[in-house]
């Protein structure tokens, strides 16, 4: 954290972006529990989360790509008040709304979503000048990260019981318009402006991004699985309430993991040296498979699987800059956040299927493949994330 805290506004930078970004990790969850309220049916509400979800995918690079072209603020700011209208109006439909209806309003929400943390990322360079300081304010930025989806999906839980889903709804939007707001007044965020030079075809069209992309891909599978298969997990051992608190130990092990990444400096540097840290995310999570028949041995398995996955999305965050062209880099940001949101859909769909054939431990198995799979790409195409910027990039930094 020192990286952030030792910069002049940095850290509350860092601080507002988290606020900002926590509705993020209550809307999937809350937007489920609403709209099974409203209906009465969880295939209704499986397909407005998915729809969410869809346009949460598309939404990101086209909102990041539009940052690039016009800065911060305005995209921030726009973005944040149809999202917020888009989850008042949700919130207000009484029982029995058509389906077409929420499912409308659940791809604006995520059409419109702000993408506030591919704009932090994409801040930091201008913010963190020594390069040695932003590899280690990337981890610790990872770390932060992991609060909101340690906090969210229990504060939209704990809003719906006291009061209602419509009113945890209300409140995540409220969280999002106002965390956007003070994150796009932030001077940082207000003084940033797109590089000059731009060409057409955005930030894929150099095959270090796209090895970035495929990686996180299949590291989305490993989490979409794993997800499943502690739930499996816990069914299998009848306490079925664990699984809420086995997957927050699992959340808190990433923050430790970025936590002492930053300590260290960050993550890896090269294409060989992130091969390697995927090789350890895969080998953590393929070792939760002895553990899914014991809560005790699963928790602690969790917490260390856990460690690998802030210092993986330090490494990856940290090459971006130098992989993405000169003007795409906040679009970049968002395509790696689509590309775990697009792994995490299809592994969870894979491992449901997997969890009701041969229960839990294959599904903790089919985890660690996935992310053998990502460290066997990182590993064939290191070449790319090794080698020197991209020229229109480095062009751009020169």
């Amino acid at each position: 954290m020192d990286a952030i805290a030792s910069t002049p506004g940095a850290l509350r930078l860092a601080a507002v972006s988290v606020i900002a970004r926590v509705p993020m990790a209550m809307l999937s969850l809350g937007l489920l529990v609403h709209v099974r309220q409203l209906t009465g049916s969880f295939a209704a509400a499986g397909v407005v989360a998915g729809a969410f979800a869809v346009s949460l995918g598309i939404g990101g690079p086209l909102l990041g790509g539009l940052v690039d072209r016009r800065g911060q603020t305005v995209v921030l700011l726009a973005g944040a008040l149809v999202a917020g209208a888009a989850l008042a109006a949700t919130a207000a439909l009484p029982a029995g709304a058509p389906l077409v209806v929420l499912i409308a309003l659940a791809a604006v929400l995520g059409l419109s979503a702000p993408p506030v943390g591919a704009c932090m990322r994409a801040i930091l360079p201008a913010v963190v000048r020594d390069r040695d300081a932003l590899h280690a304010a990337y981890a610790a930025e990872s770390a932060a990260s992991e609060l909101t989806w340690i906090s969210g999906p229990p504060l939209v839980l704990l809003v719906g019981v006291a009061w209602s889903t419509g009113a945890a709804l209300v409140v995540a939007g409220g969280v999002l318009v106002a965390g956007t707001v003070a994150f796009a007044a932030q001077p940082a965020s207000r003084a940033w402006r797109p590089a000059q030079e731009r060409r057409r075809g955005g930030s894929l069209r150099t095959p270090a991004m796209r090895t970035l992309v495929l990686v996180l891909v299949a590291v989305g599978v490993v989490f979409g699985a794993v997800e499943v298969a502690v739930v499996a997990a816990a069914a299998a051992l009848d306490s079925a309430a664990v699984a809420g608190p086995l997957l927050g130990l699992w959340g808190a092990g990433s923050l430790v993991g970025g936590v002492v990444a930053a300590r260290m400096g960050g993550g890896a540097r090269s294409g060989a040296g992130l091969a390697l840290v995927l090789a350890a995310l895969a080998a953590g999570h393929l070792a939760l498979a002895a553990a899914a028949g014991s809560a005790v041995a699963l928790g602690a398995v969790l917490v260390v699987a856990g460690a690998t996955i802030a210092p993986t999305y330090a490494s990856i965050h940290a090459m971006v800059d130098r992989a993405a062209p000169a003007g795409t880099v906040t679009e970049a940001f968002a395509w790696l956040n689509t590309a775990v949101a697009i792994g995490a859909s299809a592994g969870a769909a894979c491992a449901g299927a997997v969890a009701d054939a041969a229960g839990p431990t294959p599904t903790f198995v089919l985890a660690g493949a996935a992310g053998t799979v990502a460290a066997l790409i990182a590993a064939l195409r290191a070449r790319p994330l090794t080698g020197p910027a991209h020229p229109i990039a480095a062009a751009a930094a020169a």
